[in-house]
């Protein structure tokens, strides 16, 4: 199989490209600069140059491919999230457009955080379509009444994995600026793991044969308590291990503060279940402990 993937250069996108590269299948990387272009070619995969600041032009690249992986999103300001998320569901329409009634596969990324804090969300839920990124989710189920075989694939809140582990590095950092490495409150609140390895088994299993309209987890912990996260920072970094009262959590954390209180755990009971898919990469805790991921 021929692959479109979109954020091919990028962390997920990169191991979904090598995870395809190594099952046999061909890989036409999108790129947007020569040192993208390089990577891909030295990883043996087609290059694709382009952006997904023109969707149009991303077209060519889904009609050329016998499916299309989509990983690629703006994550440039994380304070401009709707803007973000409109540019990526104009990116899904074009993709979807492209593909309408061929049968191929589109598989497209949305994540499981915060869906519906304090409960394990599963596949089966559906996000309040006021999210700003709800709205991609809920064109990908709709793309399989046009004759696409689409996917929306939710990696956990933690993706994590050869020395990088997203929200985790920008909690060491901020460990680093305070000296202690905090938890807001008890710490009993949770996030869903998966090792990136993990994942891009997922997507590759996703664009060889999940069926049309699937909601699919990638999550290979159901979830991580934030006492946990900070206990590893706080032993990577030689620092100590304090809670922040709830309250005083936006100051001491910055805009994460929200984020690292929200308990939003996820299970891929039924994802497993579908698919065969066995996630079998190290833990968090585990990589954090085995390779630092904040430096």
């Amino acid at each position: 199989m021929r692959v479109f993937v979109t954020g091919a250069t990028g962390f997920i996108g990169g191991a979904v490209t090598r995870e395809l590269l190594a099952a046999g299948h061909q890989v036409l990387g999108l790129a947007r600069s020569d040192a993208g272009a390089a990577r891909l070619e030295a990883a043996g995969a087609e290059v694709y140059r382009g952006t997904i600041d023109e969707p149009d032009g991303l077209r060519a690249g889904a009609e050329a491919a016998d499916g299309v992986i989509h990983t690629a999103f703006d994550h440039s300001d994380m304070g401009a999230l709707s803007t973000a998320a409109e540019k990526d569901l104009t990116v899904v329409r074009a993709l979807g457009e492209a593909l309408e009634g061929t049968g191929k596969p589109l598989v497209t990324t949305y994540g499981t955080t915060a869906l519906a804090p304090g409960s394990v969300v599963t596949e089966a839920f559906r996000p309040d379509l006021s999210r700003p990124r709800a709205a991609v989710e809920a064109l990908t189920l709709r793309l399989a009444e046009k004759g696409v075989r689409s996917v929306s694939l939710r990696p956990s809140t933690v993706v994590h994995g050869h020395g990088t582990a997203g929200f985790v590095q920008l909690l060491g950092a901020v460990a680093r600026q305070k000296g202690i490495s905090a938890h807001p409150g008890d710490g009993s609140a949770r996030w869903p793991a998966v090792h990136v390895d993990d994942a891009a088994v997922l997507y590759r299993l996703a664009i060889e044969k999940a069926p049309a309209a699937s909601v699919l987890h990638a999550v290979g912990e159901e979830g991580v308590t934030a006492r946990q996260i900070a206990e590893a920072i706080g032993q990577g970094l030689g620092l100590p291990v304090a809670s922040v009262p709830p309250e005083q959590a936006a100051e001491h954390f910055g805009w994460l503060g929200t984020v690292f209180g929200l308990d939003v755990p996820a299970s891929s009971t039924a994802t497993r279940d579908l698919l065969g898919w066995r996630p079998s990469g190290p833990g968090l805790i585990e990589d954090i402990a085995a390779e630092p991921v904040f430096g």
